[in-house]
């Protein structure tokens, strides 16, 4: 499971844009705001790539390199990434929830919000379009595409978020017509994604597998991290996902057989999803758990080996750094608790 992740994906980019946001550093993030207004808006049609070249290129074609060994011996090594062929819906929520802090948060100055209205009215467009059709999905199904629950999620969080900015410009008769759709969608991820007998939203609708990126639904504000439901998946998901002391992104089979490594950040979605549930102190030991993995510069990889600690795959990971972040914050005391 060696992948090429020399190009910048849309998904990653928006996590990174929150994360910059909350650490202050502006500049770098309206830089890459922008950069992601011109992918956007490069394209003639509506679709987007789930991943592109930092240049913007669009062709990354993927071919195995047999002479090297790659880590430990254990090849295949790659040179490109076939995910560009890849239809994976959420990256217009995506794509949205980077460009909304232009109209809400007044330290960004920068950016023209007629012109950023543009590519998000595109963007909202194209999740309703998408909403029903099935898809990659998150973790890049090769060979299965199926409804899964991620991708239906950040479809709703592009019309949540796009009936916000209408309604924060003034096209109260867009956000009503927006309204329609995003209580439509709500109405598909409740009927069709949660599953009373286990406890959990499911990885893909109608399924009994569970899958780490539901616990993204609270952060996401689709759903309180109070609410009963809520509550019963984090439990559950943890039972479920725990390999080791750590979580696995889900425990089916894809296109390479069942995985054996912990994905890094899915520990770090966990332990947010502990705070917020109320779980204080078992949130603080599986952050600290994570964090004693890191190499002696304190970086971490994108999966952990769940038996013997070792870091595996893309090394040093932007996922698990931003997951890192995110919890380190949200953990940490406020100004006013702290003087």
């Amino acid at each position: 499971r060696c992948w090429d992740y020399r190009y910048c994906w849309l998904r990653d980019a928006y996590f990174v844009i929150n994360v910059l946001n909350k650490l202050g550093h502006f500049d770098e993030m309206e830089h890459f705001i922008e950069y992601l207004h011109n992918l956007a808006m490069s394209e003639r049609s509506s679709h987007l790539q789930p991943v592109y070249g930092i240049g913007g290129e669009k062709v990354l074609e993927e071919r195995e390199i047999p002479w090297l060994r790659g880590f430990s011996g254990i090849g295949p090594v790659r040179v490109g990434n076939a995910a560009y062929t890849h239809h994976q819906h959420d990256v217009y929520g995506e794509m949205v929830l980077a460009i909304t802090p232009i109209f809400f948060d007044r330290r960004l100055n920068r950016h023209d919000q007629a012109r950023a209205f543009q590519a998000v009215r595109r963007l909202v467009e194209q999740a309703i379009a998408t909403f029903e059709l099935a898809d990659a999905g998150l973790w890049e199904f090769r060979s299965d595409h199926k409804h899964y629950l991620f991708s239906k999620l950040l479809s709703w969080a592009a019309v949540d978020r796009g009936i916000r900015i209408a309604r924060k410009i003034g096209d109260q008769e867009l956000a009503g017509a927006w309204q329609a759709h995003a209580e439509r969608m709500r109405d598909m991820i409740e009927g069709h994604g949660w599953n009373a007998e286990r406890g959990i939203y499911t990885q893909q609708f109608g399924g009994t597998s569970a899958d780490a990126s539901a616990l993204l639904m609270a952060p996401l504000s689709y759903i309180s991290p109070r609410d009963e439901r809520y509550r019963r998946m984090v439990d559950a998901s943890e039972k479920m996902l725990k390999r080791g002391k750590f979580i696995t992104r889900y425990l089916t089979d894809d296109d390479f057989g069942t995985p054996e490594t912990a994905f890094t950040v899915c520990s770090f979605w966990m332990v947010e999803a502990l705070h917020g549930v109320g779980r204080e102190q078992e949130a603080r030991d599986l952050f600290a758990l994570v964090c004693s993995r890191a190499n002696h510069v304190g970086l971490l990889s994108e999966d952990i080996d769940p038996i013997t600690g070792e870091l595996w795959g893309n090394f040093p990971q932007t996922y698990s750094h931003v997951g890192l972040i995110n919890s380190a914050m949200r953990l940490s005391k406020s100004w006013d608790e702290a003087f």
